[in-house]
C-alpha cells in the first residue's frame, strides 16, 4: 500500500475514534496532518485572545522543516499509537 493510500486510511480512522484523545494527542494529530497535507507553516500567528488558535499554530509551527513524506508517516504511526487506545 502506498504511502498516501496509509495516509487517507489513517485519517479516516481517526474519525472512527470511540473517545478522544488528549488535547496533546489531538494537537500532534492537527499539526502533522497539515504538516502532511500544507507543508511548514506560513501562517500569521493568532491574536492573544484565541487561545485554541495559538496552541494549534504553535503546534504546526513546531514541525517546521519536517518534510511531507515524513509527516505522514509519523501521522500514521501516531494514528495506529492511539486506535490501540481509542477504538
Amino acid at each position: 500500500m502506498s504511502l498516501d493510500q496509509q495516509f487517507n486510511d489513517a485519517a479516516e480512522k481517526v474519525k472512527s475514534f470511540t473517545k478522544r484523545p488528549t488535547d496533546q494527542e489531538l494537537l500532534d494529530l492537527y499539526a502533522l496532518f497539515k504538516q502532511a497535507t500544507v507543508g511548514d507553516n506560513t501562517t500569521a500567528k493568532p491574536g492573544m485572545f484565541d487561545l485554541k488558535g495559538k496552541a494549534k499554530w504553535q503546534a504546526w509551527s513546531d514541525k517546521q522543516g519536517t518534510g511531507q513524506d515524513a509527516a505522514k508517516e509519523a501521522y500514521v504511526k501516531l494514528v495506529e499509537e492511539l486506535s490501540a487506545k481509542y477504538m
